[in-house]
């Protein structure tokens, strides 16, 4: 129940930060400071649609080329002002906006999801020769696997925007992963953070291992991808890989029967 006198003191309260806020110089400087960082966003947001639109070239391009689309999906988001706010605070820095600039490198993030590893690989080289892309930071999670399991291609990026009157360089994280790296992520990121589930080890090993599963569904795809691609040979390799398949012990599985 909601205490009376509590609910008074709130209202006075509030109702002494609305008369401070209404003094001319105190509102003057708030406005100016919402409106400082709602364009310092939309810089970021110009990076995202700058990037989202050479990935989306690069797409058309190769399905030409090979005849399908190895970018499966693009998603882009924009970490909102509580998360910036909550980030400098734990790492320390001061709540200005060139703090963030200078030592934020993911406000504005990039995720892009492809069929098959190679696609990753393949796409994030295409994009990196661009003449005006800025690598700064670069963590391949794919080759060497986060210890949940976790596994995906972190780019941190510099790329120009080009204004009315002044061109910028911002800051992007861009994070490349197949579809079954995807999945995996979205579902351990709602089993990890539900608030009334407590983690214990057994239930970090089963997510492991589903993540073990999910990088060898990724590694036979890509091999059934490569054989149907080589000429000549892609029937004696097909049916290589299914007789490797059902000689192999599936994880998980018993490989003969009793």
């Amino acid at each position: 129940m909601v205490n009376k006198n509590d609910t008074i003191a709130a209202n006075e309260n509030y109702a002494e930060i609305f008369d401070s806020l209404l003094q001319q110089d105190k509102m003057e400087s708030a406005l100016q400071s919402t409106y400082s960082f709602a364009k310092l966003m939309s810089y970021y947001q110009c990076a995202m649609m700058e990037i989202e639109t050479k990935l989306n070239v690069l797409n058309v391009e190769f399905s030409l080329r090979f005849d399908r689309q190895p970018i499966s999906a693009i998603k882009t988001r924009l970490k909102n002002p509580i998360s910036i706010r909550e980030k400098l605070i734990a790492r320390g820095y001061p709540q200005t906006l060139p703090s963030i600039e200078n030592n934020l490198n993911d406000i504005a993030g990039i995720r892009v999801i492809c069929s098959f590893t190679d696609d990753v690989y393949m796409i994030t080289d295409a994009l990196l020769r661009q003449d005006d892309i800025q690598l700064i930071q670069k963590k391949d999670y794919i080759a060497n696997p986060k210890e949940n399991g976790y596994r995906s291609l972190h780019l941190i990026v510099a790329v120009p925007i080009f204004l009315q009157q002044e061109k910028r360089i911002m800051k992007a994280e861009i994070q490349l992963r197949t579809i079954a790296m995807d999945s995996w992520a979205s579902l351990e990121h709602q089993l990890r953070y539900k608030k009334d589930v407590d983690m214990d080890e057994a239930m970090q090993n089963e997510i492991k291992y589903c993540a073990d599963l999910s990088a060898e569904l990724d590694a036979k795809m890509n091999r059934l991808r490569n054989a149907l691609s080589v000429n000549g040979g892609a029937a004696d390799d097909l049916r290589r890989l299914i007789s490797e398949r059902h000689q192999s012990k599936i994880p998980g599985t018993n490989k003969d029967s009793d």
